[in-house]
């Protein structure tokens, strides 16, 4: 995997969650502008799901399996658009705690990414 692409994915994760965090503290509901942040996350998420998968297509493998590798980089992908329909659902203050929460499902994700494909 791209290291770099990791760090920015975990680090726009956790900063998504702060803000959508913040944002429940406040009694609000998720906006707009979570939304385009839920974007950014996403298409951060999405390149890492093609780099992955270019990756794998080349022939190289992740230590722990392929398949086990490849369930975390779907999930990863899920995790933040998933949240963000459920907050849909949801038009309180907890719509914007289940957006954090799908962020920093997120994070753990790209850490458990990075120990799956570390050789």
């Amino acid at each position: 995997m791209l290291h770099a692409l990791t760090v920015a994915l975990s680090v726009a994760a956790l900063a998504l969650a702060a803000w959508c965090g913040f944002a429940a503290y406040r009694d609000q509901p998720t906006k707009d502008w979570h939304f385009i942040g839920m974007a950014v996350v996403t298409v951060l998420a999405l390149a890492q799901l093609v780099v992955g998968i270019v990756r794998l297509a080349r022939g190289e493998k992740a230590d722990e399996g392929t398949a086990i590798f490849l369930a975390y980089l779907i999930g990863a992908f899920c995790a933040v658009p998933a949240a963000g329909f459920m907050s849909l659902a949801e038009r309180t203050r907890w719509g914007s705690a289940t957006v954090a929460a799908g962020a920093v499902v997120l994070a753990v994700l790209e850490v458990r990414l990075f120990d799956i494909w570390e050789r």
